[in-house]
C-alpha cells in the first residue's frame, strides 16, 4: 500500500515529478507558518500600543481630575504649576514606552531590532529631559517670584537666563551620554576627550572663565542690582547698568560708562549706598570761633536740617561738639536723607541756610591764622 505510494511520487508526469510538487507544497506550509507567526506577533504589538494608550490616557486622567486634588492640600502653587507641565509628556512617554515594547516584541533582523528600538528610545530620552527641563524651569521661576516679592529686585531677567541656558546644555549632554550608551558606544573615552578639551579651553581662557564665573557669583550672591549706587574702592562712583557675565557697566555722575571686569570687581570692596534700603546719612562739620555760644550753634544747625522736606523726621537731626581745633570749634551735624540721589541737593541747601543764618545771628567761621613773633637782637 505504502510502496504504490511511494513509487507513484518517482513517476514522470507532464508536470514534473512527485516530489517536486511534495517539496513545493511543504514550502508553501513552512512560509506560510512563517506568516501566521509574524501575524501573531505584529498583532500582539498592536495589542501592546493599544494597551498603552489606554494606559496614557488613563495616566492623562489621574493627572488631570485626581492629583490636583491632592496638589490642593498644599499652600504653594508650585506643585500645580509642576503637575500641569508634566502631564502631557508623561501621558507621551508613557505611549511611547508601550510602542518601545512592542517594536522589541517583533520578529525582526537584529539590525532592524537596532534601528526601530533605537529610534523609539530616543524618542523617550528626549521626553525625559523634556521633563526635567520643564520641573527646572518651574523651580527657577517660583524661586525667582520669591525673591523678587521679598526683596523687590528683577532676579528673573538677570540671572534666569543663565541658569536655563546651563541646564539645558547639562540636559543634551546627558541624554547624549544615555543614547550612546544604548547604542554600545564607548562613552568613557568620550567623557575624557571632552575633559581634555575643556582643560585646553579652561587654560587658553582662564581669563574669560574667572570673569564668568565671577559674574555668576555676582548675579547669585546679589552684593549689587541694576540701578543700584556704588563706591569702588578707587573712589569712583556710579550707577549699576548692567551685569553681564563678563563684566559690569557704571555709569558715573558724568555720564560716562565704567566698565569694570567681573573678577576685579569680586575681589574689591565695594560700598553698596543704595542697600539695604535708599536711605542715606548727610554730614556737615563746620567750625565756629571760640567766642560762639556751642548750643546756640547746635540748634541752629538742627533747625535748618529739621526744616528741610527731605530729611527725615522718624530720625531727627543731631548736632555734636566733636573737637578743638586750631582756630575754631567744630561741631558735626549729623541727619538722614529719603533717597540717597537727593544728598548733593540736601547738601547744598543746608550749607547755604547755614551760611546765612551764621551771618544773621553773628557767628563767626574763622580763618586760619598765625601769630608771627620777630625778635630783634641787640
Amino acid at each position: 500500500m505504502i510502496f504504490p505510494i511511494i513509487s507513484s511520487m518517482w513517476t514522470p508526469s507532464s508536470h514534473g515529478y512527485s516530489v517536486d510538487r511534495f517539496r513545493g507544497l511543504f514550502r508553501g506550509w513552512i512560509d506560510g507558518e512563517k506568516a501566521l507567526f509574524f501575524a501573531r506577533d505584529f498583532f500582539i504589538a498592536i495589542l501592546i500600543i493599544a494597551g498603552f494608550w489606554v494606559l496614557s490616557r488613563f495616566c492623562r486622567y489621574l493627572m488631570t481630575k485626581w492629583a490636583p486634588r491632592l496638589t490642593g492640600l498644599t499652600r504653594t502653587v508650585l506643585d500645580d504649576r509642576i503637575l500641569a507641565r508634566l502631564t502631557p509628556s508623561a501621558e507621551l512617554l508613557v505611549f511611547f514606552a508601550g510602542v518601545y515594547l512592542a517594536v522589541r516584541s517583533l520578529p525582526l533582523t537584529e539590525k532592524m531590532h537596532l534601528f526601530a528600538s533605537g529610534l523609539v528610545f530616543m524618542v523617550n530620552v528626549a521626553i525625559i529631559a523634556n521633563m526635567g527641563y520643564r520641573v527646572v524651569d518651574e523651580l527657577l521661576g517660583w524661586y525667582a517670584g520669591r525673591v523678587e516679592e521679598r526683596t523687590g529686585s528683577a532676579m528673573g531677567a538677570q540671572i534666569l537666563p543663565l541658569v536655563r541656558k546651563v541646564f539645558t546644555i547639562f540636559l543634551a549632554c546627558a541624554a547624549l551620554v544615555v543614547i550612546l550608551k544604548h547604542f554600545n558606544y564607548d562613552v568613557l573615552s568620550l567623557v575624557t576627550a571632552m575633559g581634555i578639551g575643556s582643560l585646553a579651553i579652561g587654560l587658553a581662557a582662564k581669563d574669560t572663565l574667572a570673569n564668568m564665573i565671577s559674574g555668576f557669583t555676582l548675579m547669585v550672591d546679589r552684593p549689587l542690582r541694576i540701578g543700584d549706587r556704588i563706591q569702588l574702592a578707587s573712589g569712583k562712583m556710579g550707577d549699576v547698568v548692567d551685569i553681564g557675565l563678563r563684566s559690569t557697566r557704571i555709569r558715573t555722575p558724568e555720564n560716562t560708562l565704567l566698565i569694570i571686569p567681573n573678577s576685579e570687581l569680586c575681589n574689591s570692596t565695594v560700598l553698596n549706598m543704595a542697600f539695604p534700603d535708599l536711605k542715606t546719612q548727610g554730614r556737615l562739620q563746620v567750625g565756629v570761633a571760640y567766642s560762639s555760644d556751642v548750643d546756640q550753634v547746635k540748634r541752629i544747625l538742627v533747625e535748618i536740617a529739621s526744616e528741610d522736606p527731605d530729611v527725615l523726621d522718624e530720625t531727627p537731626p543731631e548736632a555734636f561738639f566733636v573737637s578743638f581745633g586750631e582756630n575754631a570749634v567744630n561741631i558735626l551735624l549729623i541727619f538722614w536723607v529719603s533717597d540717597y540721589t537727593k544728598l548733593f541737593k540736601v547738601m547744598d541747601r543746608v550749607n547755604s541756610a547755614t551760611l546765612a543764618a551764621f551771618a544773621a545771628n553773628g557767628i563767626e567761621i574763622p580763618y586760619p591764622t598765625r601769630k608771627v613773633l620777630l625778635e630783634r637782637e641787640e
